[in-house]
């Protein structure tokens, strides 16, 4: 078999991260073959994650300047990134030069926070995809989306399917039907409450008052963020 081209993965961390939209995309794109991957936060202290376990940095922003593929998960720490200067240009400088700029669900906000989805179709979680409209993006309601090199993905364990799909543009379908089998990734969920759509009114009302009280200024703090990135870009 040929030696695959190296490539070098950079994962975003930071505080609140839903740790899923990074480990499971991990674990499928660590089997590329001739992978490296790095967790990139501002310093390689522990990161809090959502599920209460941390997870540690390897590389610091200033230790990882260029990566083929960006990756940026989402997570209720969204927001904070977005108004962080340190991360908003960290992303916006390699992504400007990755192979692949990617993110799993509201990851893609920050992305389009940082001028990387401009008139770009992409996915998000569907209770925060709408808001993408706002830095410029077009919101899709899909799981994955490809638009040029830009590839989202939707909401937490979409990134699996995310990975999957970018496995097989970059090593062939062959490789990524070959890992999926590895990974036993063949999904029968329990209930049909993955969606909007599929969920009963009552368990979408409770998902969205859950959010109100978790992050009740969420809407407001987007809108500040997108005419403040405009104004800094002269839009």
């Amino acid at each position: 078999m040929a030696e695959r081209n190296p490539l070098h993965i950079a994962f975003l961390l930071y505080d609140d991260v839903t740790q899923l939209d990074l480990t499971g995309p991990a674990q499928v794109l660590s089997r590329l073959g001739n992978a490296t991957i790095d967790l990139v936060a501002a310093t390689r202290d522990p990161v809090a994650t959502d599920s209460g376990s941390p997870l540690h940095p390897t590389a610091t922003f200033a230790e990882v300047p260029r990566a083929d593929i960006l990756c940026v998960p989402g997570g209720f720490g969204t927001t904070a990134a977005m108004e962080d200067a340190a991360t908003l240009d960290w992303v916006r400088s390699v992504g400007t030069e990755a192979t692949w700029v990617t993110s799993v669900c509201t990851g893609s906000l920050l992305l389009a926070a940082a001028g990387l989805l401009d008139g770009r179709r992409a996915a998000c979680h569907w209770a925060t995809r709408e808001h993408l409209a706002l830095f410029g993006a077009i919101p899709v309601a899909e799981r994955v989306v490809f638009d040029g090199n830009r590839v989202t993905g939707g909401g937490v364990t979409a990134g699996i399917d995310f990975a999957l799909a970018l496995m097989a543009a970059i090593r062939g379908e062959d490789h990524a039907r070959f890992v999926q089998l590895s990974l036993e990734y063949d999904p029968a969920p329990p209930f049909e409450s993955g969606s909007p759509e599929r969920a009963s009114p009552e368990t979408v009302a409770r998902y969205r008052a859950m959010v109100a009280q978790r992050a009740p200024d969420r809407a407001e703090r987007f809108a500040v963020i997108a005419r403040n990135q405009a104004a800094r870009r002269g839009l």
